[in-house]
């Protein structure tokens, strides 16, 4: 992750910096995000073929607030972005039934403590192919092609019973992005929604919301999102979904 991460900011500086510095608009955004979490996953060993279990109603996950942080540049009708998020989800449970999970047998009834953590880092570019704008409202759609490097690891621990899974893919994504403003620069809408699907894997993730900006170079957003995830891949099976409302302010120049 360390050193994607250098090649995603390095891609993003370059982007940055290849335009004339008068001329660009930047700055960052801070989220919080309060999804809920429903799914089942199942991770496998070699030639034993994992158990599937529910996240919620077998291993006791769920719920989880987390914060993302996006760093964003924009010239004209282009934007790049770069967005890192961080899910960690924990719970301990009985387990309602056997399960073997990446080659390790857990008995019905074993008192067990499941991790799912995943990290996402996301490198996106927009480029509008309509942008209205006037004094009091404006109007803009572009299309975004984005490279979303996903990091996953899955593990189930009881006593000395212990199994882990990991996952990496770099998934390469595209879709359409939205703004309205419906009172000059005080009050917006943005949407966005992109997705891939291929090989009976899909992710798909759509986001909308309100900003206000109360103070100059402040903004404040409220909106909703939702990631639909189904990975089958690298012996691990994850059929998810994350929605929720999120909280943003974004400091901008």
């Amino acid at each position: 992750m360390k050193r994607l991460f250098g090649v995603f900011v390095f891609a993003f500086v370059t982007l940055l910096f290849s335009t004339p510095v008068q001329a660009l608009e930047f700055g960052v955004r801070g989220y919080y995000w309060f999804p809920g979490f429903k799914g089942d996953l199942k991770a496998s060993g070699g030639i034993l073929e994992g158990t599937e279990v529910n996240v919620k109603d077998d291993l006791a996950l769920g719920y989880k607030a987390y914060p993302a942080v996006e760093a964003f540049a924009g010239l004209g009708k282009q934007h790049v972005s770069l967005t890192y998020m961080e899910a960690n989800y924990t719970a301990g449970t009985f387990l309602p039934k056997a399960v073997n999970f990446h080659g390790v047998n857990f008995p019905k009834g074993t008192a067990v403590d499941t991790g799912l953590r995943i990290r996402i880092l996301d490198l996106a570019y927009q480029y509008d192919l309509i942008n209205r704008e006037n004094i009091l409202a404006g109007f803009s759609l572009g299309v975004i092609g984005k490279i979303k490097y996903l990091e996953g690891e899955a593990s189930m621990t009881s006593g000395a019973l212990k199994a882990e899974q990991t996952v990496h893919l770099p998934i390469p994504m595209v879709g359409l992005g939205a703004h309205i403003g419906l009172l000059a620069n005080i009050l917006e809408a943005r949407a966005q929604l992109t997705g891939i699907s291929y090989s009976n894997n899909y992710l798909y993730e759509a986001a909308a919301d309100l900003s206000l900006t109360p103070f100059p170079l402040i903004d404040l957003h409220g909106g909703y999102k939702i990631i639909k995830l189904h990975v089958d891949a690298q012996d691990i099976y994850l059929n998810s979904e994350f929605s929720g409302p999120y909280l943003a302010i974004t400091v901008g120049f």
